[in-house]
């Protein structure tokens, strides 16, 4: 087995911007918070998406439990960083998160996996930092705006292209389950494609989904807020024309309606329309976040804490994003620890507008950690130290990826 803590790296072996406290003279006492890491371990687990849990460890004793967005190679990413931070002090959590974004700049870490990696180290730093300090997380990001934070549901039915069975979902979960905020997915087949690569929808494919949104806004009316995704799917022009199309309905957003990549396309499709637009989960770190919101290419802001950076990064694209009154509205398809980064995040900022919750139809999601976390739509910021979650690894045990191998307890 490769052993990815040692894989050689020019770069990460010499670079003149070297952040490590060695290099930088940091040997001032702190006394009782004179605290190292020594050792950073991970367990893959097989939720509705692959979780990858991040835990650091320290000489006193003390534990910081973290989560990095879901994918291949991010465990591995994850090992090959322990060597740049064992024998660091976990609550220079601003320092450390620089330091691995340096070591790892010819890993790319600029963008992508890299990102999302630091993501999970920089999270549990932040668990472990509000355990050390006998603070709860928020408290580390500025303070308290909010008690409790607003969670939206992301919903699915077997029939998602039928606009009654939809509208059927939403009332049950708007009833049953108590969200006064949904999501549903608009990228979903109508019959009526002719060629499903050229990004263009034809007028018959704009009609279905317009039937979608009203049969779900008119089912629910002011009961819940409702938001809709189409995950990167269309040209331009048919963006355009789909968001124009349902102008006439209580639309909280449209969710990524062109994909990622060119800026003037989104902003271009912004400004055209009245429907507010939602954009932010493919957007890596502050910097490429900022130029949505600079070229004023989103209405809401996206970020997926556990993949763009971390609770601190998310705090930053916050804070531009309040620059030109943007709100933000977490992205989230984690467990119940990036969830809960998200909860922290969310309480600190001011333009704080709801989290996704995206495991409903899990049955076991809450299971994962021993507090229960979502009731009546919403999630109360814990007064905890850290996080404020505790594992239960037995449910974590259980529901690991085949072949994984269970990290060390707290």
């Amino acid at each position: 087995m490769v052993d990815y803590a040692d894989l050689h790296d020019p770069n990460a072996e010499y670079t003149m911007r070297e952040l490590s406290s060695e290099t930088m003279g940091l040997q001032g006492s702190r006394g009782a918070r004179d605290v190292e890491i020594t050792d950073v371990q991970t367990t893959m687990v097989d939720g509705n998406f692959p979780w990858t849990l991040v835990r650091v460890y320290t000489d006193a004793g003390v534990v910081g439990t973290g989560e990095a967005y879901w994918g291949a190679g991010v465990p591995e990413l994850i090992q090959r960083m322990k060597p740049f931070v064992v024998g660091e002090n976990p609550l220079d959590i601003d320092r450390l998160y620089e330091h691995l974004v340096q070591k790892m700049s010819g890993e790319g870490s600029v963008e992508g996996v890299t990102v999302t990696a630091i993501s999970g180290i920089e999270t549990a730093l932040h668990d472990l930092a509000g355990k050390i300090l006998g603070i709860p997380a928020y408290q580390l990001l500025g303070g308290k705006y909010r008690d409790e934070v607003r969670v939206y549901c992301d919903c699915h039915t077997e029939a998602e292209a039928d606009p009654e069975a939809c509208a059927d979902e939403a009332e049950r979960v708007v009833e049953e389950l108590g969200y006064d905020a949904l999501k549903f997915d608009l990228d979903v087949p109508s019959g009526l494609e002719k060629d499903r690569a050229n990004r263009h929808l034809r007028p018959g494919e704009i009609r279905h989904k317009a039937e979608i949104v009203e049969a779900v806004t008119e089912r629910v009316k002011d009961r819940a807020d409702v938001a809709f995704d189409c995950h990167w799917t269309f040209s331009g022009g048919s963006a355009k024309r789909l968001a124009a199309a349902i102008e006439e309905y209580d639309v909280w957003w449209l969710e990524d309606p062109v994909p990622p990549e060119n800026l003037d396309v989104q902003e271009e499709v912004t400004k055209s329309t009245l429907t507010p637009i939602t954009v932010g989960e493919n957007r890596y770190r502050v910097t490429e976040e900022r130029r949505l919101l600079e070229n004023q290419a989103v209405d809401i802001i996206a970020p997926d804490l556990p993949k763009v950076g971390g609770m601190r990064e998310t705090r930053k694209i916050a804070d531009v994003a309040n620059q030109y009154y943007v709100p933000v509205a977490m992205h989230n398809v984690a467990s119940p620890v990036g969830t809960m980064a998200s909860v922290h995040v969310g309480a600190a900022i001011p333009n704080s507008l709801a989290v996704e919750y995206h495991s409903y139809e899990l049955g076991w999601w809450g299971d994962l950690v021993e507090e229960d976390l979502i009731e009546d739509g919403s999630i109360t910021v814990p007064e905890e130290p850290g996080l404020g979650v505790t594992l239960d690894m037995d449910a974590v045990e259980e529901h690991m990826v085949d072949g994984e191998t269970l990290f060390d307890e707290a």
